[in-house]
This record gives C-alpha cells, structure tokens and sequence, in this order.
C-alpha cells in the first residue's frame, strides 16, 4: 500500500501504523497464550489462524513503498527479550508434529529441501516483531515501520510463510483423512541428502494429531 493509496482511501498514514502495530500485538499476545500450552487441543487450529493473520500485515508492509527511517542509524531500542523459554514451550507443545520439510528459496534452481521446526520459526518470528514493537512503543512509529518492512523481506515474512504452509499442510492432512505417518522422522539435527530427505524410523501421528486438536471433518 502506497502513500497514494492510502490517501485514495482516505487512510491517514499514522492509522496504518497503528493497524500493524495492532496485528504485530496480537500475534505476540496469542503465540506467547499458546505456548503456555493451557489448551494444547487447539493449539494447531489457533497458530494456523494467528500466522494466516500476521500474513496479511506482512503483505501490506511489502506492498507499501519503501519506509525511510528519520534517523540514519536506528536507535537502541534496548535489550532484547529471550526467547529461548517461548521456543523450547512451543517446542514440548508440538512435539512430535514439529518438525517439517521447507524449500529455503523456491527461486534458487535445485535446492534441495531443508528440515525446519515450527518453534524455531514461531520463536525467530516473535523476536523479529518484538524488535519492531520496542520502537514502536518508544514513540518511533516510522522505525517501527521500517524495521518490520525491512525484517518482512529479510527473514519473518518467508519463515512465517512457512510455517504457515506447515501449519495448513497438517490440518489439512488429518482433515482430508491422509495420515501423518513417521512426520517425526525429520531431524533438524542432521544434513539433508542430495536428492532425498534423511529420514529415521518414526512413528505414526495420528493420537498425537489429535492430542492438538485436529478434527477429522465429515459431510
């Protein structure tokens, strides 16, 4: 969303600001919920519509020109919060649906396929926001801006674009009846063949699936 567009429809640019921020606070707010696991059987249901969510400020940012900051060095926005807890609760909660198979980059020619965990994602994610919000609620909404922009394109926008496509992959396996089988079998902690995933004895998905709250849908 260019300037002209929002004055085209009438949207001040500081309403744009605050939409995001809002969207970027709502995220934070419903992962950190999530990873408290109080309802681990609707946490996959939750984060595919909490991710699907934040997508859609991730594309208003990449179709708003570029933001200039005001300052030519960003300010200390202070230190940055851990996120090691958030990861390693996320981490338990998905376990064993939480590993999954991405492309890094669809435009590389013949990149093999690279193992990828959802809490790793979730978690690199949230401190990318987190980053964007301290200078944000210090006042500095255009660096906010620039920082969420800048950090779409660099790193949040392609790994949550991912984690979305894993998140919607697995509920929509279980609802269109296609087992999960050995999901668990992907290991972040070994490199990738040349042609073929490396892949372990694993076990078959379907009690832990629903143990996340993922429903089998009928007619």
């Amino acid at each position: 969303m260019s300037d002209a567009t929002l004055h085209a429809t009438h949207q001040n640019p500081d309403d744009f600001v605050v939409q995001i921020a809002d969207q970027v606070e709502s995220f934070l707010v419903a992962v950190t919920e999530v990873a408290k696991g109080d309802e681990p059987d609707s946490a996959v249901p939750f984060l595919l519509l909490e991710v699907s969510q934040l997508m859609l400020a991730g594309g208003r940012l990449g179709a708003h020109e570029d933001i200039v900051p005001e300052e030519r060095y960003e300010p200390d926005s202070g230190p940055e919060q851990d996120v090691d807890g958030l990861r390693e609760s996320l981490a338990r909660l998905l376990e064993p649906v939480d590993v999954y198979s991405e492309v890094f980059d669809p435009y590389e020619p013949r990149r093999a396929p690279v193992p990828a965990r959802i809490s790793d994602d979730l978690a690199d994610v949230v401190a990318d926001l987190r980053h964007g919000m301290a200078h944000y609620r210090a006042g500095r909404t255009t660096e906010a801006l620039w920082w969420w922009q800048f950090s779409y394109f660099s790193n949040w926008g392609s790994t949550a674009s991912a984690t979305l496509r894993a998140l919607q992959s697995l509920v929509a396996h279980v609802r269109l009846n296609q087992p999960l089988e050995e999901l668990d079998g992907l290991d972040t902690d070994q490199g990738m063949g040349d042609d073929t995933l490396v892949i372990e004895a694993g076990k078959v998905m379907a009690e832990e699936i629903s143990r996340l709250g993922l429903g089998r849908a009928g007619r």
